[in-house]
């Protein structure tokens, strides 16, 4: 949960010391720089988030420099559709665009591989040709030692001949491949004789066909930062295992000095009702469980970005959170606070009727239009008022209309009064419904002098309710989201987190009305529909709403129950 094991000290201060005594110290000369090294294979998800908004904020704060660094080692799964999406979500996510053009990890492709040749020629890799899968079952397991592969102790000429021969391309996809000779026996499996490259006769979206082998995550990471000068390799707690290896090649490599990175790990972030795994959100794509990588449901940066939240929300939360050192699951209704906290600072209101029914008001002077004043934002003076139409013919809420109202139901109903948004008492005296019975419109009278919100004689209402002008309206839609998993843990009970699937999770109004002045608002507005939530204006689509979140602040009553729990 949002983790009562993280103490706010511990978790903002470990990496940041680490650093006050680098510099302390004097270990980089001073320096202090990072990056966020992303697969261009796939979307940014918020997972993600955490990672840019670490690296990111680690160098501004020390006067530092904060690369974007393509992985770009896999021309499979790898394009220039990916690397773009990867660059866009990150500078929205930083409200900013980046000091340095990105960098990419096939630019050092040629230094790699004679760092590669250099290992050969002292000993410590060689040519492997057995299969993929002999290889694997070599490697033992965490309860057994490895087995050593018999072309382990080729000789060096041997290698070296074998190893160009692979770049040369005389090899197929999958017939050889080049291994770090270091032990087959050692307690650490990521450092039992890995791989360092394999043949792949695929294009590469940047380098072409120039090459036909190409490096490991492993093998390209550590020494990736290394020619890039990186300080502070910042990564996720799964790469702890793997910080070993990282050491190792440089050590082999004798890089050494204020050259010579390090690898610092911090907890991933993981989220109740959510999935991150990759592999996972491509199967709800190309199943078409959801509607695409930035449909509003999905965890992804652009998703989240289509559906309203603010970078500036997001980037508050990874903030709040910290760095941990050890993985924890923080509940979703955490970050969405920070999200409904921005909007309601900063989301200008408006009214609109999701599902509308009509309301006459059949003392209201005929063809008169009555210009009310609206406030755009109760927090910001400085948002102003609008005008909004006021008429004898309305829209409301379905909602706030009960026939036979239920125990402390106290909106709309026969013979009941309530207050208009801005406007005025109505008493609902009438119901017409269509041959199936269903109520279509409701017969109402005003009361003129309350118009300030108060009756003259003292009498109250216990609900007040919004509305639009039927004459005025605008038509639009808006889609609904609910959680895309029903379980607070996907896959916990059964092992398979798409067995959550919640299949109700997507609704599609199509006869919503607007008040007019929403007409104004610029594509990719995010507001507030007044008692209904928040709402953000698709990019494209006029008059598209996608609902961001309620109005109810979920967190807050986690936080009590756990108060008086």
């Amino acid at each position: 949960m949002e983790s009562n094991s993280e103490s706010s000290s511990a978790r903002s201060n470990f990496i940041t010391d680490l650093i006050a005594e680098d510099l302390e110290s004097n270990r980089f000369d001073q320096r202090v720089q990072t990056r966020f090294p992303p697969e261009p294979n796939g979307f940014l998800h918020v997972g993600h988030a955490k990672a840019i908004c670490i690296n990111s904020s680690i160098s501004r704060d020390h006067s530092g420099v904060f690369n974007l660094r393509y992985d770009d080692t896999n021309p499979v799964t790898e394009s220039i559709e990916f690397t773009t999406a990867i660059l866009d979500d990150l500078q929205w996510l930083l409200g900013e665009e980046l000091e340095t053009a990105p960098l990419h990890t096939s630019d050092y492709f040629e230094q790699l591989y004679l760092w590669a040749e250099d290992l050969i020629n002292k000993g410590k890799a060689y040519v492997d040709d057995q299969d993929a899968e002999t290889i694997s079952i070599q490697r033992g397991s965490f309860q057994e030692s490895g087995i050593d592969s018999p072309n382990r102790e080729r000789d060096i000429e041997e290698n070296l001949r074998i190893f160009r021969e692979m770049r040369a391309g005389k090899f197929s996809d999958g017939e050889c491949v080049l291994r770090a000779k270091i032990a087959m026996d050692h307690g650490n499996m990521n450092m039992r004789d890995p791989i360092m490259y394999r043949v792949r006769h695929e294009e590469h979206f940047r380098t072409g066909k120039e090459w036909c082998i190409y490096p490991t995550y492993d093998w390209a990471h550590g020494q990736s930062d290394a020619i890039e000068r990186v300080t502070h390799s910042l990564c996720s707690l799964e790469f702890e295992s793997h910080r070993e290896l990282y050491d190792w090649f440089l050590d082999q490599l004798e890089i050494r000095g204020d050259q010579r990175p390090y690898q610092t790990e911090f907890a991933r972030l993981n989220f109740t009702y959510t999935i991150l795994s990759k592999r996972l959100l491509k199967h709800l794509v190309e199943e078409k469980i959801v509607d695409g990588w930035d449909d509003p449901r999905m965890p992804t940066l652009r998703a989240f970005k289509k559906r309203g939240y603010p970078a500036t929300a997001i980037r508050d939360f990874c903030e709040h959170i910290g760095m941990a050192k050890t993985n924890g699951t923080h509940e979703i209704e955490l970050l969405e606070s920070f999200v409904r906290n921005n909007l309601n600072q900063n989301a200008e209101r408006r009214m609109a009727v999701l599902k509308p029914l009509k309301v006459t008001i059949t003392n209201w002077p005929e063809g008169h239009v009555d210009i009310r004043k609206g406030v755009n934002n109760p927090e910001d003076d400085s948002a102003g008022t609008r005008e909004i139409p006021f008429t004898g013919s309305l829209f409301i809420e379905r909602d706030d209309f009960m026939e036979n109202p239920e125990p402390k139901y106290y909106r709309l109903a026969p013979g009941r009064e309530v207050r208009l948004r801005y406007g005025y008492f109505i008493t609902c005296n009438d119901i017409v419904k269509d041959e199936e019975g269903n109520v279509n419109e409701l017969l109402c009278t005003y009361d003129p002098e309350t118009s300030g919100g108060k009756a003259p004689d003292g009498r109250k209402v216990k609900a007040t309710i919004h509305w639009v002008s039927k004459e005025h309206a605008l038509d639009g839609s808006v889609v609904e989201y609910d959680r895309l998993f029903s379980a607070e843990h996907p896959g916990k009970d059964t092992g398979d987190p798409l067995d959550d699937i919640n299949l109700n999770s997507k609704t599609l109004l199509e006869n919503s009305k607007f008040e007019p002045s929403i007409g104004e608002l610029p594509l990719g507005s995010t507001i507030q529909f007044e008692r209904l939530g928040y709402f953000h204006l698709d990019e494209e689509i006029p008059l598209h709403f996608h609902r961001t979140l309620g109005l109810r602040d979920e967190w807050a009553n986690i936080v009590k129950r756990r108060e008086n729990s």
